[in-house]
């Protein structure tokens, strides 16, 4: 298997709302806008429903959304994974992306696997939203080796 690089992805969230629940535990809710930079270009949109599981502790995200590509495809997005909290100021993303689209130059990827790596960087004013960049790279099945 290898790894080809399909897109980075650089978002806010304008809007977002959490809740404490037992245990420590929390449940989020983001609004996401951005924009997708390489072999998917376009404009981002969706929402995050990321569970963390204590203060300190690392999110869980549910990341639902959609490319509108600057060639007028449409591409719906799924981003699953770790938000980790450290390091402080660039916290570590990792984690999986689906996609699916009936824009033929992107059909393609409606049974591919993709993987995904990026930040969380600090807001350089306070009150504005941190900066997400992932880095999105599609999984290449290579048969094994007998």
């Amino acid at each position: 298997m290898r790894l080809e690089p399909l897109y980075r992805l650089r978002f806010t969230y304008p809007h977002g709302w959490a809740v404490g629940l037992e245990g420590g535990w929390q449940q989020h809710f983001y609004l996401a806008d951005g924009r997708c930079e390489g072999e998917i270009s376009g404009r981002f949109r969706g929402a995050n429903f990321p569970l963390r599981r204590t203060e300190d502790g690392p999110f869980l995200p549910l990341l639902h959304g959609v490319i509108e590509t600057d060639d007028e495809g449409t591409v719906l997005f799924e981003c699953r994974g770790y938000g980790r909290a450290y390091p402080a100021g660039r916290r570590q993303i990792v984690g999986y992306v689906f996609h699916v689209s009936d824009y033929p130059r992107y059909q393609r990827l409606n049974d591919t696997v993709c993987a995904c790596l990026g930040e969380v960087r600090a807001a350089t004013d306070p009150g504005d939203s941190p900066e997400l960049v992932l880095d999105v790279a599609e999984l290449i099945w290579e048969p094994i080796a007998p």
